[in-house]
C-alpha cells in the first residue's frame, strides 16, 4: 500500500471518531514493514481521560501489541499534525517518519488551538527532525467542514 492509502485510513478514522462523538475528529494509523498495527481515533471524551489524543492512543496500543515502548522501525499516519503532547510521543516513540494531513494553523483555524509556543515555533525545523511530512491536507480538513463536528 501507500503512504495516500495509510493517510487516508487515518482521515477515515477521523470521520468515524467524529460520527461516534468520542472526542475531536482526529484519526491515526500506525504502519510496520506495511502492515498496519493499529488504527485508531480519539478517545478523550469516551475514556475522559484529555491524553487519549489518536496519536498517543495509537502508540499506546501499537507499543503493547508490538511488546516494546520504542517504535523506531513504525511510520504514524495522523489525519492531523501532532500537538504538542503528542510530538512528545512521537519523539520517545522515534518514529521512522509522521506522515500528517491538516497543518496546526488548519487546526487552529478550525478551532483546534495550540499553545502560542507552539505556532512560533519554526515549523520547517519541527518536520526536519521529526521527520514529518503533510499529505491529503484537503482530504483531511473535509472532516472538519461536513456537519456534525464533534471537539
Amino acid at each position: 500500500m501507500t503512504h495516500e492509502t495509510y493517510m487516508q485510513m487515518a482521515i477515515t478514522k477521523a470521520k468515524e471518531g467524529k460520527s461516534a462523538s468520542t472526542g475531536g475528529a482526529f484519526g491515526a494509523v500506525i504502519v510496520l514493514k506495511d502492515q498496519v498495527v493499529c488504527a485508531v481515533h480519539n478517545q478523550v471524551k469516551k475514556e475522559q481521560d484529555i491524553t487519549q489524543h489518536a496519536e498517543l492512543h495509537a502508540i499506546q496500543i501499537a507499543a503493547k501489541k508490538l511488546g516494546k515502548d520504542g517504535l523506531q522501525d513504525c511510520v504514524l499516519y495522523t489525519s492531523c499534525e501532532p500537538c504538542m503532547m503528542c510530538l512528545g510521543a512521537c519523539y520517545w516513540a522515534q518514529f521512522k517518519a509522521v506522515y500528517f494531513g491538516a497543518s496546526a494553523q488548519d487546526a487552529k483555524d478550525y478551532g483546534y488551538v495550540y499553545s502560542n509556543c507552539y505556532y512560533e515555533m519554526d515549523s520547517d525545523q519541527r518536520h526536519k527532525e521529526f521527520r514529518m511530512t503533510q499529505l491529503l491536507a484537503k482530504e483531511a480538513i473535509s472532516v472538519w467542514e461536513e456537519k456534525g463536528v464533534s471537539r
